[in-house]
C-alpha cells in the first residue's frame, strides 16, 4: 500500500471519532437528555458511514483473479448497505426518537412514539451491522488472496468488534471499546496490506544464458 501512515490516519478515523462521541453519549433518553442526543446523533450522520472507509481504501488495487475482484465488489457492496442501514438508525433512533422524546405531552404517548423509533431503528442497524460484518469476510477474501494470512489477525478482531456492535451501539463503555477494536482491525489490516509482497522473480544476466 501507498503512504501507509496517511492510509492508516483514515481508515481508523471513523471508530476513533465514534469512540470519543460514546464517551458523550448520554446513558438514555429522556426529556433531560433528549436536546444533547439529537444534536450529538446529527453531528454524527456523516461519521457513521466512515466506518466503511476501511473497505474503500484497503481495496483500491484491482486484482486480477476472478475470486477476489468479485469478493472486492462484494466488500464495496456491502459496506454501502452498512453505510445505509446505520445512517438509518442514527437517524430514527437518534434525530426522531430524541426530537419526540423532547416534546411536550402525554409521557405514555411519547414513550409509546419513542420505543416505536427505537424499533425500527435498531432494526435498520442490525442489517447495517450484518452488512458490515458480510464486508469484513468478503474483504478477507479480496485481501488474503494478494497478501496471505497475515490479513487473519485483522480480521478476527473486526468480525469480534462488528458482532459486539450488534447491541452495543457506541454506548460506554462496551460501545467505546468496540469501536477501539475497530480501529486496532483495521490498523492490523493496514500493516498487513503495507508489506512488501513477494513479487516475480528477477530475469537471469548470466553471461552463460547464450551458452
Amino acid at each position: 500500500m501507498r503512504r501507509p501512515a496517511l492510509t492508516l490516519a483514515l481508515v481508523t478515523l471513523g471508530p476513533v471519532l465514534l469512540a470519543l462521541a460514546g464517551l458523550a453519549h448520554p446513558r438514555g433518553l429522556s426529556a433531560a437528555t433528549a436536546h444533547h442526543w439529537v444534536w450529538l446523533h446529527i453531528a454524527l450522520v456523516p461519521v457513521f458511514p466512515l466506518l466503511a472507509l476501511g473497505f474503500v481504501l484497503l481495496l483500491r488495487e484491482r486484482p486480477r483473479a476472478v475470486l477476489p475482484a468479485v469478493a472486492r465488489i462484494a466488500a464495496w457492496i456491502c459496506a454501502a448497505v452498512y453505510a445505509t442501514g446505520y445512517t438509518g438508525l442514527d437517524t430514527v433512533a437518534g434525530i426522531a426518537a430524541g426530537t419526540i422524546a423532547g416534546q411536550h405531552g402525554d409521557p405514555a404517548e411519547l414513550r409509546r412514539l419513542v420505543l416505536a423509533l427505537y424499533d425500527t431503528g435498531n432494526r435498520l442497524g442490525r442489517v447495517g451491522v450484518y452488512a458490515f460484518l458480510a464486508a469484513v469476510l468478503a474483504a478477507t477474501v479480496a485481501l488474503g488472496h494478494r497478501h496471505g494470512i497475515r490479513v487473519l489477525p485483522g480480521t478476527v478482531v473486526l468480525l469480534a468488534a462488528g458482532w459486539s456492535f450488534v447491541d452495543s451501539h457506541i454506548f460506554w463503555p462496551r460501545g467505546v471499546l468496540t469501536m477501539l477494536a475497530m480501529a486496532a482491525g483495521f490498523a492490523l489490516w493496514t500493516w498487513a496490506t503495507a508489506r512488501r509482497t513477494g513479487g516475480p522473480a528477477a530475469p537471469q544476466t548470466s553471461g552463460a544464458a547464450g551458452s
